[in-house]
């Protein structure tokens, strides 16, 4: 989640060194068919210079051990766009990622494509619309999200992303699987009410990290309330993990928590000494737990 700032700079669009979409091959029990996935993150002023001045965007993308249709970095929210562009170009020529996108070119389109405004998401805004962007814009069958401060533990199984996967298509009921959360197995599945070898199935959503299939969320479904999505902090409005964990609770729909293997989050806005520590010796998982 980001605050709001200032921002007078104008900004440009996507960059130019777009990649063409390579078809990735996915095999399920009785068929084949093609299948496309888009790996996306975020930076705003206060982690861009960890994220794009460290090896950390680098080690994400590894960690993952995919290969991606479109890696996209989507920039929101910061002082000095220029800067922060010259970093991610610099990612996109080493080969880490594939474009970044500017999120405020696209904020309009994609709050009116969901029927959504600044005024019914309130204090939510900063938190929500660089995701709402990013599902607005992506054409691939799948979407995996990382927030700029979620990355895969280290020496994660190198194939949880096809086991992820391979849920989604089997089961329709789910519509997001993530891994646990800083390691909280037990509390994984104390949230959980049934399960398969590899995950437990229960309610919940985080953008801290999420795989979805792309069409179950670029549609209409963030405009619905559940009593139990209250417990999202106040602070955050009618943001886009409450909208989505409402949408999930009001229909039966189920998300997917890995057994396997574990994402890592700390805010690195609570500890800047460190951070900074990070980015001079380049030891961008110096924060994480």
């Amino acid at each position: 989640m980001e605050q709001s700032i200032n921002e007078s700079l104008p900004l440009k669009g996507r960059a130019n060194d777009l990649i063409g979409l390579e078809l990735r091959q996915s095999s399920t029990t009785n068929n084949h068919h093609l299948m496309t996935i888009t790996f996306e993150t975020k930076v705003w002023e206060n982690d861009w210079e960890l994220v794009l001045k460290t090896s950390r965007l680098e080690d994400l993308v590894r960690r993952c051990n995919h290969q991606f249709n479109n890696r996209i970095l989507y920039i929101n929210n910061v002082k000095n766009p220029l800067e922060v562009e010259g970093y991610a170009q610099r990612l996109i020529d080493k080969g880490v990622i594939d474009e970044f996108v500017h999120v405020h070119e696209h904020a309009d389109a994609a709050l009116a494509f969901f029927n959504l405004s600044k005024e019914k998401i309130g204090k939510g805004y900063y938190y929500s619309i660089a995701e709402l962007v990013s599902i607005y814009l992506t054409e691939t069958t799948y979407l995996l999200h990382f927030s700029s401060d979620t990355i895969p533990e280290k020496n994660i199984s190198s194939n949880w992303l096809d086991q992820g996967i391979q849920i989604l298509e089997e089961n329709s009921q789910v519509k997001v699987f993530n891994l646990t959360w800083d390691k909280k197995y037990k509390e994984a599945q104390s949230e959980s009410f049934d399960q398969n070898p590899n995950s437990y199935l229960g309610y919940g959503f985080s953008d801290q990290m999420y795989l979805v299939r792309t069409s179950d969320f670029r549609a209409a479904i963030y405009e619905e309330i559940n009593a139990a999505s209250e417990r999202y902090p106040s602070y955050g409005g009618e943001l886009f993990e409450k909208r989505v964990d409402s949408w999930m609770r009001n229909h039966q729909f189920l998300r997917a928590t890995y057994k396997h293997g574990s994402y890592l989050h700390q805010n690195f806005t609570k500890n800047l000494l460190a951070k900074k520590i990070a980015i001079a010796i380049n030891y961008p998982t110096f924060l994480s737990k």
